[in-house]
């Protein structure tokens, strides 16, 4: 297994935006040019944008504002346990993992994640430094049972952080995605371990298009959008913070007191929309959720509540 100490030096190195030589950079090194461009195709494998211009050398697309636990913690006042990875395989899975290691609100922080993944297992198309990818552990002494609405509450808490910190009309899309400009433009994945009667091991998945750019069309497969350039160290530390709150709020009183905030960032409620359920398609207008977490669909005059299993919704108009 080769090691990424090297390539994530020569990250730090580059992260200004600024020309670097290669001369200069084997220089730092230690090594032949030839061993510089094994790194650079080590940072292009992780979905980092660079330029080689002959004289001047390599440079990134733009700067990359690499996540810092210093800042994180201390500057920006995280009020939680949050691990800096840059390399990993997938931050949920790493949280899995360790799970009897950790206490609830530990979270963690990648910069790029090699085998992220989505909802249903779906792959997740995660390049180094340009977006967000988090995840918290939470322990629900209550069981599994008390776990239905939890990725509503998330969705909840992350879009009004999201638009405190752009100020850009953040939207919810039920179960699961945030939307901006009805384009998705965060996901969230929650997963459980524990058995029944037992307390439910949860861990919350955030990503978050930041930087996004040239995406995979083969996993990234619908219209997106991307927040702009944040400061993703404050953004880290907000997201760990709100969650950590208003998860405590969830615990006390379940989902019935985020319900006026679903409604009020509900991306859909009032329009026509229609659910794919395996082969099935049905059609109506999105009425919001009820205190189960269930998507409410008028149909003929009449509400009907969906919730659970393979169900997507999409737009109708």
């Amino acid at each position: 297994m080769r090691s990424n100490q090297n390539p994530l030096k020569l990250i730090n190195i580059l992260a200004d935006g600024q020309f670097h030589s290669g001369e200069e950079l084997a220089n730092q090194f230690g090594i032949t040019r030839a061993g510089i461009n094994k790194y650079i195709k080590v940072l292009r494998e992780w979905g980092i944008t660079l330029s080689s211009v002959q004289g001047k050398g390599y440079c990134l697309a733009s700067p990359i504002d690499l996540l810092d636990k210093v800042k994180i913690d201390n500057d920006y006042g995280a009020d939680s346990h949050v691990e800096v990875l840059p390399i990993i395989e997938s931050t949920n899975q790493y949280l899995l993992d360790n799970i009897e290691k950790l206490q609830t609100g530990d979270s963690c922080v990648a910069e790029f994640q090699s085998k992220a993944r989505g909802r249903r297992g779906r792959q997740w198309f995660a390049p180094f430094g340009c977006n967000l990818y988090f995840s918290m552990y939470w322990r629900l002494e209550q069981g599994i049972a008390a776990a239905m609405g939890l990725s509503l509450v998330v969705g909840v808490v992350i879009a009004d952080t999201l638009r405190e910190i752009s100020g850009q009309d953040i939207k919810v899309k039920w179960p699961n995605d945030l939307y901006l400009n009805d384009q998705k433009l965060a996901g969230i994945l929650v997963e459980l371990a524990g058995k029944t009667g037992d307390c439910a091991h949860v861990v919350i998945g955030v990503g978050v298009n930041l930087m996004m750019n040239n995406p995979d069309t083969t996993i990234v497969n619908q219209k997106w959008a991307n927040l702009g350039k944040v400061d993703r160290n404050l953004l880290v530390a907000k997201v760990a913070k709100n969650l950590k709150v208003k998860l405590r709020d969830f615990e006390q009183h379940g989902l019935t007191p985020f319900l006026n905030d679903w409604q009020r960032l509900d991306n859909f409620v009032g329009r026509p929309v229609k659910l794919l359920i395996g082969d099935d398609v049905i059609r109506g207008v999105a009425k919001g959720i009820n205190e189960q977490g269930a998507l409410l669909l008028e149909q003929n005059g009449k509400t009907n509540a969906y919730i659970g299993g393979e169900i997507s919704l999409r737009s109708d108009e």
